[in-house]
């Protein structure tokens, strides 16, 4: 399918949201201010039938920069004009915002928890069963997809790849075939930062800058896929390096003096996500070592759900629920603190030290100071779901731009390893190298990955680039965000690995003439952008091409939206409308005629009547 996320859609527009977007589209920092309901205002939304009410919005094709950071603007009150009152309440309203964000984070972090809990209730059996299967796992491409989708059920790469090296370790799995599930991984966790996007719905400049900012981390970790995974099956070069890393290596120690894992951010939730539910990854494990498991890995103990009578899958569904409506109510009430705490001087001051650079010839240093810092922090925080998902809200209000995102996602990427290498440390000395070897194998792919597409300059533009323009057709089509959720984290690695398991014959069959005609569209549309004239009359733009509309566009699938979203609204408004009558029986008198007009909004005939309120 051809997508032109450029041409705009009026339909997927909700009442009064116009307004909204002009106001916070309104100075951008490139530039000077400039006021975009007077500047290319070329289309115009009628708001509640009422032409007084008209808003020009500005015409999206015309501006400079997109991506540039927005100026957060400041109409507070300047701090040397305010008396002593005024500073004292100033100083108490900004402790109590910033202790009521460390609260939300903490909330936040605490809902991913149970998110995890969630999953591994619903699919945790499924996803231990899939990763032992060793003949599943023995196609390069099915271990791919069975690392993507578990992760996804487990919602943490962390615990996918300590099961992998636990699985490693007991000899279940054979190191050349754990490559491609931890490449998966590291596919699947990106998931969770791509939900928390959905948290700025609904300001559109800031779902584009947000929504990009989550998926820079997909396309990052697909590019590396496409490339690093066919080089590996036809060398195995992180097979062969790892092994001659490890293969001197000796580790004496005993079981009873191994070192643990550290628990570290995992000391500060636990007290509060203990209480709700514990549950046993020893129990996934040991499904996924082929052991017999019985019951249900809900652990008794001083918690909600201990001796709990439903199924698994049961508590699962109520945990789900639960941490998604926590997850959402965090995010909302987080954006809306930092959008009011990134104001004036000290928004100015957070853009300026996070995106800035340092100076002289040490400025191309600075991309990799950055990684060390998103590294370090994913370390301590033993999670780069947490880390990433809380940059993605920083990067929709404007206070981290997207090119300085990316060199933290790439960190963050290096230091989510160190749990599979910690993880490694805990296995018993007879079976050390090959669980040390897989960590590092999950390692050196993700410098590899950034050696590919962050060393050199040019080839950041094109994750940079992917990730910009679906954050460009998200501002568009707005519902396009969940499809591709379910698309690239469900239905593409289900497809995939349905066909990879039916047999290499028929995964060419299928795959090779989709990604030739994939590569077919890439080009005429880069063709159609930067050498018109080498393509043929019909392929110069896609409309004159003879394809049928739903084939290239996004345009069709946005009305068909828009028509079941006005359906939906009609039904409200005739309930509500119903509703009202109800209520209002006897308390209006009968000489009043009331109408409504399409928006919902009453208004009362011009002769006279009597209101008589009862209370």
């Amino acid at each position: 399918m051809v997508c032109h996320p450029d041409v705009i859609s009026t339909g997927n527009t909700m009442e009064n949201e116009a307004e909204v977007d002009v106001k916070h589209q309104t100075t951008y920092s490139n530039g000077k201010p400039t006021n975009t309901q007077e500047k290319n205002s070329s289309h115009v939304i009628t708001v509640n039938g009422d032409v007084n009410e008209e808003k020009k919005v500005k015409n999206e094709d015309d501006d400079e920069d997109p991506w540039a950071l927005p100026e957060l603007g400041d109409n507070t009150e300047q701090w040397k004009d305010l008396d002593t009152r005024g500073k004292v309440k100033r100083v108490v309203w900004l402790a109590l915002r910033f202790v009521f964000l460390v609260g939300l984070m903490y909330l936040f972090i605490c809902s991913l928890d149970f998110l995890s809990s969630a999953f591994q209730l619903l699919g945790g059996k499924a996803a231990g069963e899939a990763l032992g299967s060793s003949v599943l796992l023995s196609n390069p491409l099915a271990g791919l997809m069975v690392g993507v989708l578990a992760t996804v059920l487990v919602q943490s790469s962390s615990t996918s790849t300590s099961i992998i090296v636990s699985m490693v370790s007991a000899g279940i799995l054979k190191v050349r075939l754990a490559i491609p599930i931890v490449m998966g991984c590291n596919i699947g966790t990106t998931v969770t930062n791509t939900l928390v996007s959905l948290g700025q719905l609904n300001v559109k400049s800031d779902f584009r800058r947000a929504f990009a900012a989550a998926t820079v981390h997909d396309m990052f970790n697909w590019l590396c896929v496409l490339v690093l995974l066919p080089l590996e099956v036809a060398s195995h070069y992180l097979y062969r390096m790892t092994d001659a890393i490890t293969q001197n290596l000796a580790y004496n120690q005993s079981d009873s003096t191994a070192t643990s894992n550290p628990k570290m951010l995992k000391a500060i939730t636990e007290p509060f996500t203990e209480k709700i539910i514990q549950l046993s990854s020893s129990k996934i494990r040991a499904i996924a070592k082929g052991e017999e498991v019985n019951g249900s890995i809900i652990v008794p103990g001083d918690h909600v759900f201990d001796g709990w009578s439903g199924t698994d899958a049961q508590a699962g569904a109520i945990i789900l629920v639960v941490s998604l409506a926590l997850l959402c109510t965090c995010l909302v009430l987080v954006v809306k603190i930092l959008s009011s705490l990134l104001k004036g001087a000290i928004a100015k001051i957070i853009q300026r030290v996070v995106n800035a650079d340092f100076p002289g010839p040490f400025k191309y240093l600075t991309g990799y100071f950055v990684m060390l810092v998103g590294a370090g922090v994913t370390i301590v925080l033993q999670s780069s779901s947490i880390f990433t998902s809380a940059l993605t809200p920083l990067v929709g209000v404007g206070a981290i731009h997207l090119t300085r995102m990316y060199p933290l996602t790439l960190g963050s990427n290096i230091g989510t390893t160190v749990t599979g290498i910690l993880a490694a440390l805990t296995s018993s000395p007879s079976t050390f190298r090959e669980s040390l070897q897989i960590a590092l194998c999950h390692l050196f792919f993700n410098i590899s990955g950034v050696m590919l597409w962050y060393v050199v300059p040019p080839t950041r533009k094109l994750p940079l680039g992917l990730a910009k323009f679906l954050g460009q057709t998200v501002h568009t089509y707005r519902w396009f965000a969940v499809v591709y959720i379910i698309l690239v984290f469900l239905l593409l690695p289900l497809a995939i690995f349905g066909l990879s398991l039916a047999g290499w014959e028929v995964l060419v069959g299928v795959g090779v003439p989709v990604v030739l005609l994939v590569i077919f569209i890439i080009v005429v549309n880069i063709l159609q952008k930067k050498a018109p004239k080498f393509l043929p009359a019909r392929l110069k733009t896609w409309e004159d091409s003879g394809i049928p509309e739903p084939l290239r566009s996004l345009r069709p699938y946005d009305n068909f939206f828009v028509r079941l979203s006005k359906c939906c609204c009609s039904c409200r408004k005739k309930h509500d409308a119903a509703v009202g009558a109800y209520c209002n029986e006897g308390l209006v008198d009968d000489t009043e005629t009331t109408t409504a007009d399409v928006t919902g909004n009453h208004s009362t005939s011009s002769s006279d009547r009597t209101v008589v309120t009862k209370f």
